[in-house]
């Protein structure tokens, strides 16, 4: 997969895998992630689906409905490369947090939905059910931030109070954050992850 790795600035840093949203790139998120985790390793990865040009991390049918099978072996492969890749850059493979937004949310609550370590902590924006009917594995004590928009007309609010409810039946530790601003990733918003964060590292 198309991405970009700095390694941090002290051995036992973080590494923080960057996903971004629909038509963006692995470099989208690197200042929100140098904001959010100074000093932390960066691994920003490009989605490998094109939708009209714009790349995404798996199909969608149609808005806000996913092709599920994509969904599922793209997280697989995702999951993959992200094990590969510590091995190439010798990073901690236990001590990585997921940073996504929108489709890059989504398909990092999809890897949390099908294995319990493959992230020491996660901030996802804006993201929205990745699937159901799953039982989910044991997330006991996982550290998830959810930032939200209480308008988000991508993303209604039952659908953000869902996925907190999953994850946090499966025993995650989720914080939801709530905006004003849609389907915005707004300065308040990364402030308040970054808030989070802290209380993390």
């Amino acid at each position: 997969m198309k991405h970009i790795y700095k390694a941090g600035a002290q051995p036992d840093a973080p590494t923080i895998l960057l996903l971004h949203g629909t038509g963006g790139t692995e470099n989208d998120l690197i200042g929100l992630a140098e904001m959010i985790a100074p000093g932390a390793g960066i691994l920003g990865v490009r989605g490998n689906v094109s939708e009209n040009g714009m790349p995404r991390f798996f199909r969608r049918l149609a808005e806000g409905i996913f092709d599920e099978e994509d969904l599922i072996a793209r997280t697989a492969e995702l999951g993959s490369f992200v094990d590969a890749a510590a091995v190439e850059y010798g990073f901690d493979r236990s001590n990585v947090y997921a940073l996504g937004y929108s489709n890059g949310a989504n398909i990092a609550a999809s890897l949390i939905f099908h294995q319990a370590d493959v992230f020491k902590g996660a901030i996802l924006h804006h993201p929205m059910v990745p699937l159901r009917g799953l039982e989910l594995p044991d997330l006991k004590g996982l550290p998830v931030f959810i930032g939200a928009g209480e308008n988000d007309p991508i993303v209604p609010r039952r659908e953000t109070e869902e996925l907190a409810s999953l994850l946090s039946g499966a025993g995650a530790d989720v914080n939801t954050h709530w905006e004003r601003q849609g389907h915005q990733l707004t300065r308040t918003e990364a402030e308040a992850a970054a808030a989070w964060f802290k209380t993390q590292a």
